[in-house]
């Protein structure tokens, strides 16, 4: 059984590196969706397509997440082939022992499957995941910086619209993001169609990639709000942090003065 339980956990390991790299990319700019992939293409060594592996290469925090990702990858994958092959060619393994292996092979993976594509549990990965990485790293320098003079914790970053994101099928206006202190810069369409400078009356769609700038504290919550009555009222605990933060910035130009 060992070989079986080493091979479930070099899984789970894998996963969490993988999520823990998703989540350091968003901090370096790139939206989820993004993020995600190239995460995952790193690790397994599939390889990047063309646009995509650009935003990667020239970066340098990026490039050096991925190279982590693939010599961790790389030794990852010979454990699980080591693993498989220790399971299911060792002498030893005869009539039901094989049964009870496969058995318990299959469970295992079964588990890890459910924990792979859970929701729940990515939003709860993720957060802790990110609480450490602000506390530990400096992710959130970004390469805008010189070019917009940007200051504090505001910074430019791509956020992916997924369906039933509360995003999702709203026009620019009606999402009222200016309330929460985000200008969208530009939307990138699922076609890939680049449309700056969007009006109020442009729809936002699943698949769709706005360049947002705003405060970086925000930015996560607006990545994980889902469509309901929960996510309007997000938005409304949103708008009224902003607020907050506004009038303090305007009570401190006063005692300024």
């Amino acid at each position: 059984m060992v070989p079986i339980i080493t091979l479930i956990l070099v899984l789970s390991l894998s996963i969490v590196i993988t999520r823990v790299a998703t989540v350091a990319l968003t901090y370096t700019g790139l939206s989820r969706e993004v993020a995600r992939f190239q995460s995952r293409s790193a690790f397994t060594g599939v390889g990047f397509t063309t646009g995509e592996a650009e935003k990667v290469v020239n970066h340098p925090v990026r490039r050096r997440i991925v190279l982590l990702l693939m010599l961790f990858g790389n030794a990852g994958i010979v454990t699980v082939i080591a693993s498989v092959v220790m399971t299911f060619i060792s002498l030893e393994v005869v009539g039901g022992s094989m049964l009870l292996r496969m058995v318990f092979l299959i469970v295992g993976l079964a588990f890890v499957w459910v924990i792979a594509t859970s929701k729940w549990v990515d939003r709860k990965l993720s957060k802790i995941i990110g609480s450490m990485l602000k506390k530990h790293t400096k992710l959130d320098v970004q390469d805008y910086a010189d070019l917009l003079h940007m200051a504090g914790e505001y910074k430019v970053v791509e956020l992916y619209i997924e369906e039933n994101d509360w995003l999702d099928d709203k026009t620019l206006e009606g999402s009222d993001l200016a309330a929460e202190g985000f200008l969208v810069l530009g939307i990138t369409r699922k076609d890939g169609k680049y449309i700056g400078g969007p009006n109020g009356a442009m729809k936002l769609l699943a698949g769709d990639t706005l360049i947002i700038y705003g405060r970086a504290s925000a930015f996560e919550e607006l990545d994980r709000r889902q469509k309901g009555p929960v996510g309007d009222r997000e938005h409304a605990e949103a708008v009224a942090e902003q607020a907050e933060i506004v009038e303090e910035s305007i009570r401190e130009e006063h005692v300024v003065e």
